[in-house]
C-alpha cells in the first residue's frame, strides 16, 4: 500500500507549484498520445493542470482527475473552462471505456499500482493508451546532483524508473519508452521557490527547511555555473512510458 502523506502535501503550495514546476515538451506529449487526434484524454492526478494544458494545446479534450481540493482550485484558476473531477488513480469517477488515453504527469510513482492499473484499464477503451510521464532532473550535471542532495529530492534516473516499472499489469501490452531532453529557465530565487513545492520540503521540520535554504544559498553563491547569473537553465530528461490496453 502506498503512503499518500507526501502525495497529498502539495496543495499548500499549489500556486507556486503551478508557476515553477517544469512544463512538458510538446514532442513528449505527442509521443505519449501515440498519434491520436481529437482524443478524449484523462489526466490522472492532474495537480494544477500543467499536463492538462499541454494536452489541450494539441487540440484534445481533457478530463483532469485530482484528489487534492487546493490543487483542483488552482487548476480551475490556471486553466479557464476546465474543471477537475475529485478522484484518484485508484478510484476514477468515470464510466467504463470513457477515454482514448490516460496520462499521468510526474505522479505514477504515487499510485497504488495494482488497483490503479485496474482502474486505468476500466476507463480506457480497448486499444487505448496509458502513458505516465516524468520530468527527471539531469543529475549528470554536477550542480544539479548537489541540488538534489541538498533538497533530498531522492530522484531516480530514467534508467532506474524504467527498470522499476516493468509492466502495467495483465490488461496492457508491453511498455514502450522514450526520453526527450528538456530545460526549464528559472531565476535564482525561483530555484528555492521550486524546492518549496517539493513533498520533502512541505513535510520537513522547520529546522531542516532552514538547512535547505542555507545550503542552497551557498550553492547559488559559490558554484561557477550559478554564481552571479540572472537566470539558470535546469536540465531535464522527460521520460515517457507508454502501453496499449488489450
Amino acid at each position: 500500500m502506498v503512503d499518500h502523506t507526501h502525495a497529498l502535501s502539495f496543495g499548500a503550495a499549489a500556486s507556486e507549484y503551478d508557476r515553477l514546476r517544469p512544463r512538458y515538451p510538446e514532442a513528449a506529449v505527442r509521443w505519449a498520445l501515440d498519434g491520436l487526434s481529437a482524443a478524449r484524454v484523462v489526466d490522472l492526478a492532474a495537480g494544477t493542470g500543467i499536463l492538462t494544458r499541454a494536452v489541450l494545446a494539441l487540440g484534445h479534450e481533457v478530463v483532469p482527475v485530482e484528489p487534492d481540493p487546493e490543487m483542483r482550485a488552482q487548476l480551475a484558476a490556471s486553466t479557464p473552462g476546465t474543471t477537475a473531477l475529485a478522484g484518484s488513480a485508484e478510484a476514477v469517477p468515470l464510466p467504463d471505456s470513457a477515454a482514448d488515453a490516460v496520462l499521468a504527469g510526474t505522479a505514477y510513482h504515487w499510485f497504488d499500482r495494482e488497483p490503479a492499473h485496474a482502474e486505468v484499464a476500466r476507463v480506457l477503451r480497448p486499444g487505448g493508451t496509458f502513458a505516465p510521464i516524468w520530468n527527471i532532473r539531469d543529475d549528470s550535471v554536477d550542480w544539479v546532483a548537489e541540488l538534489g542532495r541538498i533538497a533530498h529530492f531522492g530522484d531516480k534516473s530514467a534508467r532506474h524508473v524504467i527498470s522499476e516499472y516493468a509492466d502495467f499489469g495483465p490488461s496492457f501490452d508491453a511498455i514502450e519508452q522514450r526520453e526527450f531532453p528538456h530545460r526549464a529557465t528559472l531565476a535564482p530565487t525561483d530555484l528555492l521557490g521550486m524546492v518549496r513545492t517539493r513533498s520533502y520540503w512541505l513535510t520537513a521540520s522547520a529546522e531542516d527547511q532552514r538547512r535547505v535554504e542555507r545550503e542552497l544559498g551557498e550553492l547559488l553563491d559559490t558554484h561557477p555555473a550559478l554564481a552571479g547569473r540572472d537566470t539558470i537553465e535546469l536540465p531535464y530528461q522527460t521520460l515517457v512510458l507508454r502501453a496499449r490496453r488489450r
